[in-house]
């Protein structure tokens, strides 16, 4: 097997991953899964694709996460993993997309507005 490349992004996060045949090593940023995301919650949203499909220990996965926080940079890598097990294993699709792994949520932060102090809050209102 060749290495597959995807790409995954939530809110301002974008994960780049390569994919390859090995032990279950998942690399993100140079560092190890369990130190880039200590929070077990993160770890397990990240591993989710895999252990639906019962891989986990099939593949080696290096990724290169830049932007946004720690919860949207763990969703846009499940989005890459989830993407790249379809690329390897297309008869996946209907688990992966049951499970929601394959939709990219498209929701971002408004932009604000001029004249105001948020995207949506006001200034106070005094009639006098």
């Amino acid at each position: 097997m060749e290495i597959v490349n995807t790409i995954g992004r939530r809110k301002s996060a974008v994960a780049r991953i390569y994919v390859s045949e090995g032990k279950g090593n998942v690399t993100v940023n140079k560092r190890e899964l369990k130190e880039y995301f200590p929070s077990s919650i993160l770890q397990y949203i990240v591993l989710q694709p895999l252990n639906l499909l019962d891989v986990q220990e099939k593949y080696d996965i290096k990724v290169n996460l830049d932007g946004g926080g720690p919860s949207g940079q763990a969703e846009a890598l499940r989005l890459a993993i989830s993407r790249a097990m379809l690329k390897i294993d297309p008869e996946s699709r209907s688990e992966l997309k049951a499970a929601g792994f394959l939709t990219r949520d498209p929701r971002e932060v408004e932009r604000k507005k001029p004249g105001q102090p948020k995207a949506r809050k006001r200034f106070q209102f005094s009639k006098r």
